[in-house]
C-alpha cells in the first residue's frame, strides 16, 4: 500500500504560489464513478423511453418519427449536460464522483474554467458514447457488418482503458482540457471544519476590506489547505493572505501561529460571505466585485 501511494501522489502549485499535495484518482475509482453516473443516466433514459412510448401510443404512428428525434436530442443533451453541470458546481464533481470521493481540478493550479469542463466532457461523446451508439444502432438495423460493430467496440475500448496506460490516469478529455481527477474527502462544506477547530481565545480582527479581498473560490481552497494540514502549505498561505490584506504577523511566526491565523481568517471570511449571500450578493472569487 505504501509503495503504491507515491505513484499517484502529485503536487499542484496555485497562482498564489501555494503548493498542495494531492493524490490522483485511481483508474478503478474513476471507473466506479463513471459506472454510477451511467446507471443514473440509464434510469432517467428508461423513464424517458417509457414516457415517449406512451406518447407514441396515444398520438399514433404519424408522430413516431418526431418523438424519436426528440428522444435522441434529449438523450444527447442529458448525457452531456449531466456531466458538465455536475463538474461546473462548487464541488467540481458529478454525483458519481461525489459518492466515490473524487473531484476535477486544473493541472496548472488555477481555477477550473467552463471551457475546460465543456471540452473534457464533450470528448466523452467521441471516446465512448458515439461509437457504442453507432455499434448498437447499426447492429439493430443491419446496416453495418460484424466487423464494423467490432471496430466500434474497439474504438470505445481503447479510450475506456486509456487511463491505464499513462501515469496520471488521464482520459483523452483530460489531456485536451488540462485537468486532473483527484481524491478528496466527502464532507459538508465548512460545517464540520468549523466544529472541529475551536475558536481562538482572542482571534485577530479583520476589517471589511480584508474580508472583501477573497471570495467563495478562495474560501474553498483555504479549506482544503486547512484539511490537509500540511505545515509548508499553511505557512505559505498564511504569508500570502497576510500580504494581501496587510495583516502583520504576530508572535513567533511558528506553524501553530499560522494555523491559528488561518483558522480565524477562515471563520471570518466564511461568515462574511454567508452574510453577503443572505443579502442576495455573492462573490465568486477575488476578481469579482
Amino acid at each position: 500500500m505504501a509503495r503504491d501511494r507515491p505513484k499517484l501522489a502529485r503536487t499542484l502549485t496555485t497562482p498564489e504560489g501555494v503548493t498542495l499535495n494531492l493524490r490522483l484518482a485511481s483508474a478503478g475509482a474513476r471507473a466506479g464513478a463513471f459506472i454510477l453516473d451511467c446507471l443514473l443516466l440509464m434510469g432517467i433514459l428508461i423513464g424517458a423511453t417509457l414516457l415517449a412510448g406512451a406518447f407514441h401510443m396515444r398520438l399514433g404512428t404519424q408522430m413516431g418519427g418526431i418523438i424519436q428525434i426528440i428522444w435522441l436530442l434529449g438523450a444527447f443533451a442529458l448525457r452531456n449536460f449531466f456531466f458538465i453541470l455536475g463538474e461546473a458546481g462548487a464541488r467540481s464533481a458529478t454525483l458519481g464522483k461525489r459518492v466515490v470521493g473524487l473531484r476535477v481540478v486544473a493541472r496548472d493550479g488555477g481555477r477550473l474554467t467552463g471551457g475546460a469542463i465543456v471540452a473534457r466532457n464533450l470528448m466523452r461523446e467521441i471516446e465512448v458514447f458515439l461509437p457504442l451508439m453507432f455499434t448498437a444502432y447499426s447492429a439493430a438495423e443491419g446496416v453495418a457488418s460484424k466487423w464494423t460493430a467490432v471496430l466500434g467496440l474497439l474504438w470505445a475500448g481503447i479510450f475506456l482503458f486509456f487511463p491505464l496506460f499513462n501515469r496520471d490516469r488521464l482520459r483523452a478529455g483530460d489531456l485536451i482540457a488540462g485537468t486532473w481527477v483527484i481524491e478528496t474527502e466527502r464532507r459538508r462544506i465548512g460545517a464540520d471544519l468549523l466544529a472541529a477547530e475551536p475558536a481562538a481565545a482572542a482571534p485577530p480582527a479583520f476589517d471589511r476590506a480584508a474580508l472583501d479581498a477573497y471570495g467563495e473560490y478562495e474560501l474553498h481552497r483555504l479549506e482544503e489547505v486547512l484539511r490537509r494540514d500540511d505545515a509548508d502549505a499553511i505557512t505559505t498561505v498564511a504569508a500570502t493572505i497576510r500580504a494581501k490584506i496587510g495583516h502583520a504577523a504576530a508572535g513567533t511566526g511558528s506553524a501553530g501561529d499560522d494555523r491559528a491565523f488561518l483558522n480565524a481568517y477562515y471563520r471570518a471570511l466564511r461568515q462574511h460571505l454567508e452574510r453577503r449571500m443572505l443579502m442576495g450578493t455573492r462573490k465568486a472569487d477575488k476578481f469579482a466585485g
